[in-house]
């Protein structure tokens, strides 16, 4: 297994504030594939910071009204 690290940007279509920063996991070595970064940082981070700020929000969070930006991956090794 490799840990990589990924530096990551996440809007809500509602709530008006930027999730900026990294998430850090676990794969075999090889390709990162976005589109499974992508789905894995919305449930395991951007959703809980998302309905921590949700103070005005009416209703719960969706992963749908959720939109992540992958900007760099390496391997860490931190």
């Amino acid at each position: 297994m490799t840990t990589y690290i990924a530096h990551f940007t996440a809007g809500h279509r509602i709530i008006p504030t930027e999730q900026n920063s990294i998430f850090i996991w676990q794969q075999e070595s090889g390709e990162v594939d976005i589109t499974l970064l992508v789905n894995k940082i919305k449930r395991e981070s951007a959703l809980h910071f998302y309905s921590l700020v949700a103070d005005n929000y009416e209703g719960e969070v969706q992963l749908d009204d959720i939109d992540i930006t992958v900007h760099e991956t390496m391997p860490f090794s931190g």
